[in-house]
């Protein structure tokens, strides 16, 4: 039976040859975390290689993620379906195993990491969503939601001011089930970082009222071990594992420096942690004993096995909460969704009230709220501004769960938890600040988009209409440069019909997140008839057209779309035939076959005027 340090030895190893085969990486923090990692995943970490996607497994977040060949190794050796050659193709196109740990490429990598700290905030919204599962759906004797999110986190990750909003949060709402593992090897890629970070780390996270436990040698299994499980004990809150460790551990000539960390150790020093570490293999090959001893298959079936056995007890006892449940985790909506939703949208066409768009984007929430239980969101301390605090809303922070996070303003980490929540499963989560602070959320966005989650995005007071802030809350360029992120849909309604069809549309938008960029200023309803209601969906649409070819084209947006309307109307009056297109999506207009977009712009009409508040980039192309 190989001992510990052997299965140890192999995260090192295959993390080094793959590095040094690569001629690109970080070997020193999967060689100095292994140890930790030996012991999570063989003692503790709840999951079955056999099926990723099982839903009480435990989750394991690496937000460190330049570590990636440390998730990599792990995933390689414990059975879950990558490959030998996928381990040799690392950093190279089209593998599976790319320079930074990415979401849909590799099966067990729960979510995208690399930009630093986001996997703290991702992992925040993991253990919250198990929480709130917990009490939405467990009963006496049924805990068919109980499992653990692990983070492994370095210096950089705490560096990053996200990581400071996101766990001043975790402890505010008490997660006791999520346990992140501080690697304190005191190196980052410049040297030292004793010269560049010098806080309190322990201190620090006391103050955000986590558990913390101080100087566990993360070199030493028993040390590690006992840390769990005093984590694991305590049901207050949150636990930070501060971990001692050597970056490079096993290189004997760059162990514990910043020569290991962002480069390959070259071929003499692998060499020579060969020697070092008694390993007697050559690259990528890992002896049948030690493959045998990692491989966590057969245990992981069991586990979810006995699960299964649980929750088909609880499905007869309690047949409608298991519905909910397993629909929730699929991702669907409930049977009545659609036509509950086209009639509301109907209702406000019939209605014809004037409202801001902000205005009508909290009456399509309530309306919406009252048949999606997995709607969960909340707004960056702009509640009232934003209009995202229903009366069907009810705080997180209670003890049988809620619907609605008070995020504080912390917009950058709201957003990335909002991709934890969704990568969870279970709910379709919302956020919302000022468009302009959209700015402090950029880096979130573009995750969540890269990832393709379903994160819905409220950002109101989209114009220079917005009252007597001044510039600094003026968004100009906002919405040209959010257009410009692949993946992402920027949804601009011009009234309350087309405000609610955005959030329908968004909502079953699980394939990518949706920004909808709202009016704090009242807009007239707009007339619409029932076959444009269907057009809405495919982001632009003619909305008020002329009698043979038009002579002008007006295409608008959001609070320009009437502004349109009224140039229509005095052109009209002169004779010129004018056609005005609503485009409140221009990524879903460009996404319709080119027969319909030539139906709606007219390749013969070349006189074309753009209405929007805001800069010009990107509307060249019409």
């Amino acid at each position: 039976m190989p001992s510990h340090k052997e299965l140890a030895n192999a995260v090192r190893v295959l993390s080094m040859d793959a590095v040094e085969r690569a001629k690109s990486g970080h070997p020193g923090a999967p060689m100095g975390l292994a140890d930790i990692a030996e012991v999570l995943w063989g003692d503790y970490l709840r999951h079955n290689p056999s099926d990723p996607a099982w839903p009480d497994r435990d989750r394991f977040v690496l937000s460190n993620g330049h570590a990636s060949m440390l998730l990599y190794s792990l995933l390689y050796l414990s059975g879950y379906d990558l490959s030998i050659e996928e381990i040799k193709n690392f950093r190279q196109l089209d593998s599976k195993t790319p320079g930074h740990p990415e979401h849909r490429c590799t099966p067990g990598v729960e979510t995208t990491t690399g930009p630093l700290g986001q996997g703290i905030a991702n992992a925040v919204g993991m253990a919250l969503a198990e929480k709130l599962l917990a009490a939405r759906f467990n009963r006496d004797g049924f805990d068919v939601v109980n499992h653990y999110t692990y983070l492994f986190l370095g210096d950089g990750c705490l560096m990053e001011g996200i990581s400071h909003e996101a766990c001043s949060l975790a402890g505010t709402l008490k997660l006791p089930k999520l346990i992140a593992f501080y690697d304190d090897n005191g190196v980052s890629i410049d040297g030292n970082v004793c010269g560049w970070f010098t806080d309190d780390t322990p201190q620090r996270f006391r103050a955000y009222q986590w558990h913390v436990i101080e100087a566990v040698d993360g070199h030493d299994r028993n040390a590690v071990v006992a840390a769990i499980e005093q984590a694991r004990a305590q049901t207050a809150g949150p636990t930070l594992i501060c971990c001692k460790t050597r970056i490079g551990s096993g290189a004997p000539n760059k162990e514990g420096s910043a020569t290991c960390h962002g480069a390959p150790l070259g071929a003499d020093e692998a060499v020579k942690v060969r020697e070092t570490l008694g390993w007697r293999h050559p690259p990528f090959v890992v002896p049948d004993e030690i493959r045998a001893a990692w491989d966590a298959r057969r245990q992981g079936e069991r586990a979810q096995a006995q699960w299964q056995r649980l929750f088909e007890d609880y499905r007869h006892k309690y047949p409608q909460l298991a519905g909910e449940f397993e629909r929730r985790i699929r991702g669907e909506l409930p049977a009545q969704w659609d036509d509950y939703a086209t009639a509301y949208i109907e209702r406000i066409l019939a209605d014809g009230e004037d409202a801001a768009t902000r205005k009508a984007s909290g009456n399509a929430l309530e309306t919406y709220q009252a048949v999606l239980p997995e709607l969960i969101g909340g707004s960056a301390d702009l509640a009232s501004s934003n209009l995202t605090l229903s009366p069907l809303s009810k705080p997180v922070t209670d003890d049988d769960g809620g619907n609605y996070v008070y995020f504080g303003v912390r917009e950058f980490a709201m957003t990335a938890i909002a991709s934890g929540l969704a990568l969870h499963k279970g709910f379709i989560p919302y956020t919302a600040t000022f468009l302009t602070f959209s700015d402090y959320t950029r880096n979130a966005v573009r995750m969540a988009a890269l990832m393709k989650q379903g994160v819905i995005m409220v950002y109101t007071h989209d114009s220079i209409g917005l009252g007597e802030d001044g510039p600094t809350h003026q968004p100009v360029e906002h919405l040209s440069s959010l257009r410009l992120v692949p993946n992402l849909d920027v949804w601009r309604p011009s009234d309350g019909v087309e405000t609610a069809a955005a959030w329908k549309i968004a909502i079953e938008s699980r394939a990518r997140p949706c920004i909808l960029a709202l009016s704090r200023q009242t807009l007239p309803a707009l007339p619409h008839s029932c076959e444009q209601l269907g057009l809405i969906a495919r982001g632009g649409y003619v909305l008020a057209d002329c009698e043979g070819t038009p002579a002008l084209l007006i295409i608008a947006t959001g609070s320009e779309v009437a502004l349109a309307m009224k140039a229509k109307q005095a052109l009209d009056d002169k004779g010129c035939r004018v056609r005005v297109v609503s485009m409140p999506c221009v990524e879903s207009f460009e996404r319709q076959d080119e027969d319909y977009r030539r139906s709606v712009l007219p390749e013969a009409v070349g006189k074309r005027l753009i209405l929007e508040a805001g800069v010009s980039g990107g509307w060249h192309r019409y």
